[in-house]
């Protein structure tokens, strides 16, 4: 598949709407340009990894499940626990 732009006087170049579609680009996007062996690849930046995923389940499960746990928050709220 290949895919064609013109590069502007600014150096900005349209990334074709099927690329941009196929990769789930949006406005805003950031995009990351590497030069290997002559070659320049354009591909999305990185997603960065959530500096929390590595303590999910840390804690273990809540004793009261999911319900326990919206009472307690409803509680500490000032609304009356749902049951």
């Amino acid at each position: 598949m290949r895919f064609y732009s013109t590069l502007s006087s600014k150096g900005q170049v349209t990334v074709p709407r099927d690329i941009r579609i196929r990769l789930g680009l949006k406005e805003g996007d950031r995009l990351e340009f590497v030069v290997e062996r002559g070659r320049m690849i354009v591909r999305p930046e990185p997603r960065k990894k959530n500096p929390f995923e590595a303590y999910i389940g840390a804690l273990g499960a809540s004793p009261g499940g999911v319900k326990g746990i919206n009472a307690w928050l409803s509680e500490v709220r000032g609304g009356k626990p749902k049951r």
